[in-house]
């Protein structure tokens, strides 16, 4: 206990010092760790207002970069504003000097047309007067004349005047025949030349068709299988082709006749397929017939593609190529038509060409000109009219539907393909060989010439000749005079382009003589 208390009392005594100790050592530390602290955020402070300074020059920097691209780019538009701006100010100049210019040549003008107006109206002034004098001068020699002549003016001048019309009259028809011999004489050199170089260019090759077809057989016993019993297979063949078929004592030969030589060419096949096969009865005659004008209808797709496709001819609808393949079977004055069309084609082409137009439609409205001669429409109407509605239904251009339509004169010419496709359809139908004509017509068409005319005055005679590409007439020399034959060739020309139709041209040669007949005695 004694031992006790000593330590309390030095304990109670260390205590205070060493509390006091201990305070004294946190204070300390406190001190480091506060100025550590403090430098700690100085160096902070100091990193973070260098890093603030960097970044305020890079900013600065681009913002400086920025505003030198900005104003460049502002200065160059500014330029090409400024020579826009110049360009439009020296424009204007212009136009103020030529504006100038101009109000100064019309004022020049102005003063000069004034100063002729002064002329002119001191020259009116002249003239009156001079009118004035030459009318009491003219007046006073009427007045002398009318003394001397003993008729009065009236009556001179009427005999004048006949006089003059009757000179006149000579004079203009002596005129009118030098200007078209002139006109005719240049106009024709190029037409000619053009003619020539189409027709040397052209390769002619000549088809002729009939209405009848002859089948070939190789013994007469095949006519009775032909026939049938009691005509049965005949009569069906008939029906089912639309042909009549002609079985007579010609040896070795059936003849199929009809106008439609599609319809004959379905025959005469169906016939070849009936005999090689051996089995003719109806039945198999309906099958065979039905096959056949399959085949056909192929076959007239790939002629009137081929036909296209040999002539350049682009984009045409269907239904017009199957027109061009019906036109193998076809004729016209026994001129095979689809060979025709192709020649028409060709010329129009080449004229065209020459002319400087579109070689291309032209040749396309050549071959299309006579679709109408191959198509199942109304057949009342001409064919060139049918052909032009065909064409326009089937979206084909304006300009070919003309031409096809006025080949013939049925519908009005509104481009210059028409003309050229007319020419060139007239010039392949008068080449010599191209077409024959029935014996009756040549007659008529030969004796309408003749009697065209004769219906004309002072004619005497009239002959067809060459084929009735010539007209001859004879006149009376006491009342047709020289310059009356030449209006009457006029005249008889263009009543024959009126009212009648023709392949070509025809030439009309007038020729007047006199004969004076003394008998010595």
């Amino acid at each position: 206990m004694g031992a006790i208390i000593p330590l309390l009392i030095g304990f109670g005594v260390a205590l205070p010092g060493g509390i006091f100790l201990g305070r004294k050592l946190l204070a300390g530390k406190l001190k480091q760790q506060e100025s550590d602290l403090n430098n700690k955020t100085k160096n902070i402070l100091k990193e973070a207002e260098e890093k603030a300074e960097i970044i305020r020059r890079d900013k600065l920097l681009e913002a400086k970069e920025k505003y030198l691209q900005m104003k460049s780019h502002h200065e160059r538009e500014i330029q090409n504003k400024n020579k826009v701006l110049n360009s439009n100010i020296n424009k204007l100049k212009d136009k103020e000097l030529n504006l100038r210019r101009k109000a100064e040549d019309n004022l020049r003008k102005e003063n000069e047309i004034m100063q002729l107006k002064e002329d002119l109206d001191r020259q009116l002034a002249i003239n009156i007067r001079k009118k004035e004098e030459l009318e009491k001068l003219h007046q006073m020699q009427v007045d002398q004349l009318e003394k001397v002549a003993g008729m009065s003016a009236e009556v001179a001048k009427s005999q004048l005047i006949e006089s003059l019309k009757a000179d006149a009259r000579d004079e203009a028809k002596s005129m009118i025949k030098e200007i078209t011999d002139e006109a005719k004489l240049t106009a024709n050199k190029e037409a000619r030349r053009i003619v020539l170089i189409s027709i040397q260019r052209v390769a002619v090759e000549q088809a002729v068709e009939n209405c009848v077809s002859v089948f070939p057989i190789e013994n007469e016993e095949i006519k009775g299988r032909i026939i049938g019993r009691e005509g049965r297979n005949i009569r069906a063949l008939e029906s089912a082709t639309g042909v009549e078929i002609i079985v007579d004592d010609t040896p070795d030969s059936i003849v199929l006749s009809g106008f439609d030589p599609v319809r004959r060419e379905i025959a005469r096949l169906s016939l070849h397929k009936l005999v090689t096969d051996g089995r003719i009865h109806p039945a198999r005659i309906e099958e065979v017939v039905t096959k056949t004008t399959k085949q056909i209808d192929d076959e007239l797709v790939e002629v009137g593609e081929k036909t296209c496709m040999d002539l350049g001819i682009q984009r045409l609808h269907p239904e017009l190529i199957k027109l061009v393949g019906r036109m193998k079977y076809r004729s016209s004055y026994g001129q095979n038509l689809l060979q025709h069309s192709r020649e028409v084609a060709n010329l129009c082409a080449i004229m065209a060409g020459e002319l400087g137009l579109n070689a291309k439609q032209a040749k396309r409205a050549g071959l299309l000109h006579d679709i109408g001669k191959v198509s199942d429409e109304d057949p009342e109407i001409p064919h060139a009219v049918l052909g032009s509605r065909i064409a326009e239904r089937f979206k084909e251009h304006p300009s070919v539907v003309n031409a096809i339509g006025s080949h013939h004169d049925e519908l009005e010419m509104t481009t210059l393909l028409a003309p050229i496709v007319q020419v060139c359809d007239a010039l392949s139908g008068a080449r010599p060989g191209a077409r024959r004509e029935i014996f009756e017509s040549y007659i008529k068409r030969l004796k309408d010439l003749e009697n065209v005319a004769m219906s004309h005055e002072g004619v005497i005679k009239a002959y067809a000749i060459q084929a009735g590409r010539e007209l001859r007439v004879m006149v009376q020399s006491e009342r047709v005079s020289d310059t009356d034959s030449d209006t009457l060739s006029e005249d008889i020309s263009q009543k024959i382009q009126e009212t009648m139709t023709y392949p070509g041209q025809i030439k009309i040669t007038v020729i007047r003589e006199k004969r004076s007949v003394a008998f010595a005695k």
